[in-house]
């Protein structure tokens, strides 16, 4: 019967299809994004915009757990997620995530300001129901996927700031520049898994070739004028000074020079270093823009 059922339900499967240490750097940026949009900020919003972002990212990984649980069962990386494994049902995922992903848009909306709500929304809309699709179809999926990817940042100055503005559009465009070199290193290195699940994720759907490790390069480069934007404008002047303009200045061409690196070689040891390059590169810069503003 359904309690029995319910009881028999672990923790542990709810928590991976949260993908909770996933779920726990897009809230880092959103809290780096709310102190960026606050000189006095305020416990209880912090908590808030912790509580609502978790509950919210983890829901939305947890609708595009059940829209690719069949591709998941066919990739190395996840097949022992609890879909395809079957210690959950694709029932009880769906209730669940309903639930957390309603409970974080909830929090967003009435705790903070219907600005975040709506923002918190169109995150959850536009991730589950046309990047999870897309990739499948097109590699253009990794562009549509950043848009959600880039609104934590966003949201956090929003809710700090009770108001849209010039700045945290610029946290969204550093965030969703920064995802380009992020997902296509981790594209490259797992290409053989993502081609297993039927992903098409490096650019042009096209395959480890040396155009697609130079565009990779690229978006690199790309990212540097974006994350230096800051410093030079703002809607009440330059938004960070010269530190933080510098320091982001240097930590973007050493990380290029990782990814060009990895251009010419094409190899995947040098990937990785772009991939884990990426880790490190968005919460030292925009920790760098907090304590610039300390």
């Amino acid at each position: 019967n359904q309690i029995s059922y319910i009881k028999s339900i672990k923790i542990k499967d709810l928590a991976e299809l949260m993908k909770l240490k996933l779920s726990a750097l897009v809230v880092l940026s959103a809290v780096l994004g709310y102190f960026m949009g606050t000189s006095s900020p305020e416990i209880l919003q912090i908590v808030y915009v912790m509580l609502g972002g978790m509950l919210l990212t983890g829901g939305s990984n947890g609708f595009n757990q059940v829209w690719e649980r069949n591709q998941d069962a066919l990739m190395k990386r996840t097949m022992n997620r609890p879909l395809p494994t079957g210690s959950l049902s694709v029932e009880a995922a769906i209730v669940w995530s309903t639930i957390v992903s309603t409970a974080g848009i909830s929090i967003l909306w009435f705790l903070l300001n219907p600005f975040c709500g709506i923002l918190g929304v169109l995150a959850l809309y536009s991730y589950v129901f046309l990047y999870t699709p897309l990739k499948r179809v097109n590699s253009v999926g990794v562009t549509v996927g950043a848009f959600p990817g880039a609104i934590p940042p966003m949201l956090g100055y929003v809710a700090a700031s009770g108001s849209f503005g010039l700045e945290p559009g610029l946290l969204f465009a550093l965030q969703f520049m920064w995802q380009f070199p992020h997902f296509w290193a981790i594209a490259w290195v797992a290409k053989k898994d993502y081609d297993n699940g039927g992903f098409k994720m490096l650019p042009f759907n096209k395959g480890k070739t040396t155009f697609t490790a130079f565009y990779i390069a690229l978006s690199a480069f790309v990212l540097i004028p974006v994350s230096i934007l800051p410093w030079f404008i703002g809607s009440e002047g330059p938004m960070i000074g010269n530190v933080a303009g510098v320091s982001t200045l240097i930590i973007g061409i050493l990380y290029f020079m990782v990814a060009l690196r990895f251009a010419l070689t094409k190899d995947d040891k040098y990937a990785k270093q772009v991939m884990f390059g990426s880790f490190i590169y968005l919460p030292v810069v925009q920790l760098l823009f907090v304590l610039d503003k300390i």
